[in-house]
């Protein structure tokens, strides 16, 4: 994850997609079937035919999928960003916050959910020739994009360093295990591959006591074993060998533990 703010819009709409649909589990429908009208309309104006019912069918579920799922992805940044402003939530990580960039998300601000239907669906009629053209829709859930900015320093995700990069989607991650936890009563299973790499002494250790106070189970994985040193005692450490996993004897955890 390392390389999500350097590449394209549709690995960071998989990110926060992915975030929405562990806490709202039928947004996962609402991007599919999205997806599924898209490819069928797509598919129908590349081959030149433009029966307009069955067009207007397509639109319709675009529209009303679209919408769906621009309002689950902006009611999560919300939830979000009330966390992460402050930076209380996340510790030693640096205060963020999250901007959906979407004009499906923009104008529900102003305007109901079936309004937004409504004009989605216009727009999306008025649009095919141009669409067919372009070889697919202008518009839609599939065009949204998300940032995220270093709110101490006030600057985009993308100009941060590789560290501050890494340290601001701990605290978009340490957030959101908090919102599961409030929803559901217990935190998420955390898998976390290199993710002390690039971080500093003070920040790796401030990760460890956030993960510990979770009620979560945590996997940590390096290629390096000094970075986790201070788990020593607390936590259970294997070395991945061809024939499995070995156990560490100095991460053993007492009995009692």
């Amino acid at each position: 994850m390392d390389r999500l703010f350097q590449e394209g819009a549709s690995g960071r709409r998989r990110f926060l997609d992915r975030l929405t649909w562990a806490l709202e589990p039928a947004h996962a429908r609402e991007v599919a079937a999205h997806e599924t009208a898209m490819a069928g309309r797509n598919r129908l104006l590349a081959e030149g035919r433009r029966d307009p019912r069955w067009l207007a069918a397509l639109e319709d579920a675009m529209a009303r999928h679209s919408v769906a799922a621009a309002a689950a992805r902006r009611a999560l940044v919300a939830r979000l960003n009330g966390l992460l402003a402050g930076g209380a939530a996340t510790g030693a990580f640096p205060a963020a916050r999250l901007d959906l960039a979407c004009p499906v998300s923009a104008a529900l601000d102003g305007a109901p959910a079936l309004a937004v239907e409504d004009r989605l669906r216009d727009q999306l009629a008025s649009s095919r020739a141009r669409d067919a053209q372009a070889g697919g829709a202008a518009i839609g859930a599939h065009r949204a994009d998300l940032a995220l900015t270093h709110l101490p320093k006030d600057l985009p995700a993308e100009l941060c360093s590789t560290g501050e990069q890494k340290a601001l989607l701990v605290s978009v991650v340490l957030a959101h295990a908090l919102l599961i936890g409030a929803a559901r009563g217990f935190a998420p299973l955390l898998l976390l591959d290199e993710v002390a790499a690039h971080l500093d002494q003070r920040r790796r250790e401030a990760l460890y006591a956030a993960l510990a106070a979770l009620p979560a189970q945590v996997f940590l994985t390096g290629t390096e074993s000094d970075i986790f040193a201070s788990l020593k005692g607390f936590a259970e450490g294997f070395r991945a060998t061809p024939s499995g996993l070995v156990p560490l004897a100095e991460f053993r955890v007492p009995d009692a533990v």
